[in-house]
C-alpha cells in the first residue's frame, strides 16, 4: 500500500472516484459505476488520511461545477464557461495535496492538467447526452402513434399485440382482428393501443 502514499496517485484515485460518482448520478442503475466509485474513494481516503490535504483547495474544485453546469445550457458562452471550469479544476488539483519537504504543491501540474481535461471531456459527454435525452420529445408520443399502420402479431379483440414502427405494443379492438392483418392506430389508453383493421389477412385479387 506504500504506492498509495504518493500525492499524484492519491489525486488520480480521488478524481476517478468522483468521476464515477457523477457518472453514476447521470446514468443511474448501472451498478458497476457505484462499485468502482466506492473502491476508488476508499483507496483515496486511505491516502488522504496519511498524506493530509489542503482543505482550502476544495473551494476552486467546488466552484468549478458552477460554470460547467451553465455551459451545458448556454451555447453562446459554452467555450468560455468550460475553460473557466477546467482552470478552476486544475488550480484546485495542483494545490490539493501538500508537497514533500514543506512544498506548497504535491501534485504534478502536467498530470493535473491532463486529468482535468480528460475528466471534463468525459463529464461533458455524459452530461450533454443526459440533458439531450431529458429534453427530447418522446419518440412514440400519442401524436406520433395515431394514424400509424402496423401489423397484428396475434388475434386482437379484448387483448392482443401489434407491431408498429418496429416496436411491439399491447392492443385492443372493438371487433376481432386476425393475426397478420394490417391495422391502423385510432387511439391509446396508457400502454395499450386501440386499433382497427385496414386489410384482411387474405387479400382478394
Amino acid at each position: 500500500m506504500e504506492f498509495l502514499l504518493d500525492a499524484n496517485v492519491a489525486y488520480v484515485l480521488l478524481v476517478v472516484g468522483i468521476l464515477f460518482v457523477l457518472m453514476g448520478l447521470l446514468t443511474p442503475g448501472t451498478g458497476w459505476l457505484e462499485v468502482a466509485a466506492l473502491f476508488s474513494l476508499l483507496l483515496a481516503g486511505y491516502a488522504i488520511y496519511n498524506l493530509g490535504i489542503n482543505l482550502w483547495a476544495l473551494v476552486p474544485l467546488a466552484l468549478a461545477l458552477v460554470p460547467f453546469l451553465y455551459a451545458i445550457r448556454l451555447v453562446r458562452w459554452r467555450v468560455a464557461l468550460l475553460a473557466a471550469s477546467i482552470l478552476l479544476v486544475m488550480g484546485g488539483s495542483i494545490l490539493l495535496f501538500p508537497g514533500k519537504d514543506g512544498r506548497l504543491t504535491g501534485v504534478n501540474p502536467f498530470l493535473a492538467g491532463f486529468v482535468s481535461l480528460t475528466v471534463s471531456g468525459i463529464l461533458w459527454f455524459f452530461a450533454d447526452r443526459t440533458f439531450a435525452t431529458m429534453t427530447a420529445p418522446p419518440a412514440m408520443s400519442d401524436y406520433h402513434l395515431i394514424g400509424k399502420i402496423g401489423e397484428a402479431r396475434t388475434d386482437i379483440q379484448e387483448e392482443g399485440s401489434v407491431q408498429v414502427n418496429s416496436e411491439l405494443w399491447s392492443a385492443r379492438s372493438t371487433s376481432l382482428i386476425p393475426a397478420g392483418s394490417k391495422v391502423r392506430v385510432v387511439g391509446k389508453e396508457g400502454l395499450v393501443l386501440l386499433v382497427e383493421q385496414t386489410q384482411s389477412v387474405h387479400s382478394t385479387q
